[in-house]
């Protein structure tokens, strides 16, 4: 009889223990990923990689050299854009006159220095005021 009682209580405990884990574990789901969805990612992945490679121009670093910006401080900004606000300065790039692919980067680089001060990420630029104080 001890050993019948012994093993009921095993079992209840056992059936307890089996059910706090079915609980615990969350429940999978799956759905199919458009071909859109997939492309619009690899876009902005090489959107960004474009802006990177232009980060090792001689003309490109000299010039934020000259201006004090680390190249460092530049990629991880970069890397820190939003998904629009990439397509807007890529469709920017790509609109500028084909002269102008230094100080383009430039004034890119500089625009994006103003939108992270303006969202209180840096505060590289005094007159650039914070948006969210």
């Amino acid at each position: 009889m001890l050993k019948q009682s012994f093993f009921r209580r095993l079992a209840a405990m056992l059936a307890v223990l089996h059910v706090l884990m079915v609980v615990q574990v969350p429940m999978a789901s799956a759905s199919m990923v458009g071909t859109a969805e997939v492309l619009y990612e690899q876009q902005q992945r090489l959107d960004r990689q474009q802006l990177l490679s232009m980060l090792e121009d001689q003309g490109v670093q000299e010039k934020l050299q000259a201006m004090g910006v680390d190249r460092s401080q530049v990629a991880e900004r970069i890397n820190s854009l939003t998904n629009a606000e990439l397509a807007q300065f890529n469709q920017q790039l790509s609109e500028a006159p084909a002269g102008a692919g230094v100080v383009g980067v430039i004034v890119l680089f500089l625009v994006i220095f103003i939108i992270t001060d303006m969202l209180c990420a840096t505060d590289i630029f005094s007159f650039v005021k914070c948006i969210n104080r």
